[in-house]
């Protein structure tokens, strides 16, 4: 087989091409069975091959035909021994990494700024986390990756972990020194795990950092979905052989996976792989140009600025993608939201993510010189709007990035405790039982087992000020927060 094969949906198409009489479900029968509206919408082609895991189309939980085909291609795509395809998202290959490797009371090495799923996964598995600290970029207000020497600290002290994971690009596009990682935490004999949701494409061009795979890591769950080309939810796990069992990753794997796996979703992973395989290089070199150019273009805007080279030179930024725009707009004296809500309302541009003080914009080969010449012209008619009303100031003092807080209980231990809800008012000081996150990007500012503290209680409070999207307590309010219950001494 060649990389221009796609066994999966060439199999799924010539399945459907023979029209069978289906007694099985889906119930919608090829479409017959589905409101009309949304069929017409949609289109028979895709819902001929909305399909069930009969005989002639293989199964995702045991594949031995078309899956298993589609699955070694990728696998030589991405330069893994083993690569599993996903339907749960790149949060279901997390959580599949960290407990294929862990369970009650082992201990994972990881950033705190990890992604929800990672924490979820802490949960279920019953794992000690280790965080180290990611470098926090003070003028951005956003956290980095994690150095060498805090994954050599946190490997001296913790010799027996089970794992060190490592997010690589982060959601930003900035990458730390992956392949020295790896080779620190190998010399102990520790897997690593590789959280490469926003990195698919880094692996098919040279200009890019190094994609976990080359850089000699263990596990990455990476996004197809999110910049390559493959249809929402659907991602890979990319394994190497040696200090993880790919037997085991199948058995967790399936065990978080529904049985009623999408074949739209693997379809869409097994073209997307080809197209990366055989036209990714060139398709990535042209979108590295098309950003370049729009960063440059924003660069001549006054109080904006894109990211390039510059955010580059200490230990936790040792390479960038370049296709991330990540935009600074403080200097306009509204906040990153403000600016996704007034691209939104006056341009019908969306962005990737706002914040306090940035947006995110990303460029893939989807996008055209059409498109980005819309977004250097509305942030000109931005900068216009409101930069005359701004002053020169210090900018650096308006960003406010509270610390991380202190973990006093596993967060399995504080999820499954006995707990009680209280005022967010009251709630400094005490336990933390479930999560706050804003989302995007997913990064918890509380996970279960933390101290809540005054400095983040007022981060939250200042997110929710804007109109920032604060999740995970069960009080969408927020008014209420669940804490660990105090028993106090009987007098």
């Amino acid at each position: 087989m060649s990389q221009n094969d796609t066994p999966l949906f060439t199999g799924l198409v010539q399945h459907a091409k023979k029209n069978p009489i289906q007694f099985h479900i889906p119930g919608h029968k090829k479409g017959a069975g589905i409101d009309p509206e949304f069929r017409n919408f949609i289109g028979d082609n895709a819902l001929s091959i909305d399909l069930i895991n009969i005989g002639p189309l293989d199964d995702l939980h045991a594949p031995k035909g078309m899956i298993k085909e589609a699955q070694e291609l990728a696998a030589e795509a991405f330069g893994a021994d083993y690569t599993f395809f996903s339907v749960q998202g790149t949060s279901g290959a997390i959580m599949t990494m960290v407990m294929a490797v862990c369970g009650p009371g082992d201990k994972i090495i990881v950033p705190r700024n990890v992604h929800k799923s990672v924490m979820s996964a802490i949960v279920f598995s019953g794992a000690t986390p280790i965080f180290i600290h990611p470098e926090i970029d003070k003028n951005l207000g956003i956290s980095h990756g994690i150095t060498t020497d805090s994954v050599e600290r946190a490997l001296e002290q913790h010799p027996d972990a089970k794992g060190v994971l490592v997010i690589n690009p982060t959601y930003f596009g900035i990458s730390a020194d992956l392949k020295r990682i790896v080779e620190i935490a190998h010399s102990y004999s520790v897997p690593v795990l590789v959280d490469e949701a926003h990195g698919v494409h880094i692996h098919f061009h040279e200009d890019l950092p190094l994609s976990a795979m080359q850089a000699g890591a263990d596990m990455a769950a990476t996004s197809v979905h999110k910049l390559g080309g493959s249809m929402t939810q659907s991602s890979v796990l990319n394994v190497r052989d040696g200090l993880v069992s790919p037997q085991r990753v199948q058995s967790i794997l399936s065990m978080m996976t529904t049985t009623s796996t999408s074949y739209l979703l693997l379809a869409s992973l097994d073209v997307a792989r080809k197209r990366l395989a055989t036209e990714g290089k060139e398709l990535i070199e042209n979108t590295i140009h098309l950003a370049n150019y729009t960063r440059d273009k924003i660069n001549e805007i006054p109080k904006i600025y894109c990211i390039g080279k510059e955010i580059l030179g200490s230990k936790a930024t040792v390479d960038y993608d370049p296709t991330k725009l990540i935009i600074p707009v403080y200097g306009l004296g509204i906040t990153g939201y403000d600016v996704e809500n007034w691209l939104r309302e006056n341009h019908q541009i969306e962005v990737e993510l706002s914040d306090l003080y940035n947006i995110l914009c990303i460029i893939t080969p989807g996008d055209t010189k059409v498109e980005v010449d819309l977004l250097i012209n509305a942030l000109k008619e931005l900068s216009v709007e409101f930069g005359s009303n701004v002053q020169e100031n210090d900018e650096k003092e308006r960003i406010f990035l509270p610390d991380i807080p202190v973990l006093a209980l596993t967060p399995r231990d504080a999820f499954y405790s006995e707990t009680e809800v209280v005022s967010i008012e009251e709630s400094a000081g005490r336990i933390i039982a479930e999560f706050i996150m804003v989302y995007p990007p997913g990064i918890p500012i509380f996970i279960p087992g933390e101290i809540i503290t005054e400095e983040n209680l007022a981060y939250i409070k200042k997110n929710l000020e804007v109109g920032l999207p604060v999740q995970g307590p069960e009080d969408p309010t927020l008014s209420k927060i669940r804490v660990i219950k105090e028993h106090r001494a009987i007098r």
